[in-house]
């Protein structure tokens, strides 16, 4: 399901462009989804996670970045952190977000191999369930670790990029 706060009908011709399986939804549907990636700015995160009162059970996938946010806001922690709590219940797993939708576009198999999506998050078990849906859209999941460890690899900090926001790897087989 693809859901925002406009109504579905006016998210129907993005949904048939993304896929002939994705179909729009009212936002109260779609978080009702076991799984949800959340692709909002950072800064509404909070509008998002108000939405339920209850996120127990549900994974989160994290594709905000915080970039321009001072890291004193996030009581310096990785956003992702930030994120989860919000999310109280959830499980969260950074993905999708160290490319651009741009990139993310384009075919997923290139020369051979698959795009690398990178993973991150506090619970190996979602990050693999995660990690499964990736391998299912046609790219290569790569776990990183916890959100403090790996998960500070591909997010943004105050004004700068981690060392691993908009490497478009490929992995061979």
């Amino acid at each position: 399901m693809l859901a925002a706060t406009r109504a579905p009908e006016e998210l129907a011709s993005i949904a048939h462009a993304i896929g002939p399986a994705v179909q729009p939804s009212a936002l109260a549907e779609a978080l009702e989804a076991d799984v949800i990636l959340l692709a909002v700015p950072f800064q509404v995160h909070g509008e998002v996670a108000n939405q339920r009162s209850d996120w127990a059970g549900k994974i989160i996938i994290d594709v905000t970045n915080a970039y321009g946010v001072n890291p004193s806001d996030l009581g310096d922690r990785p956003s992702s952190s930030v994120v989860a709590e919000s999310f109280s219940g959830a499980t969260l797993v950074k993905a999708f977000n160290h490319l651009p939708a741009s990139t993310l576009a384009q075919d997923p198999a290139v020369n051979g191999g698959r795009r690398v999506i990178f993973l991150a998050s506090d619970s190996e078990d979602a990050a693999a369930d995660v990690g499964s849906l990736v391998e299912r859209l046609g790219y290569s999941p790569l776990y990183l670790g916890k959100l403090t460890e790996g998960g500070t690899l591909v997010q943004a900090k105050g004004s700068s990029w981690a060392h691993l926001i908009f490497q478009d790897l490929v992995k061979f087989s």
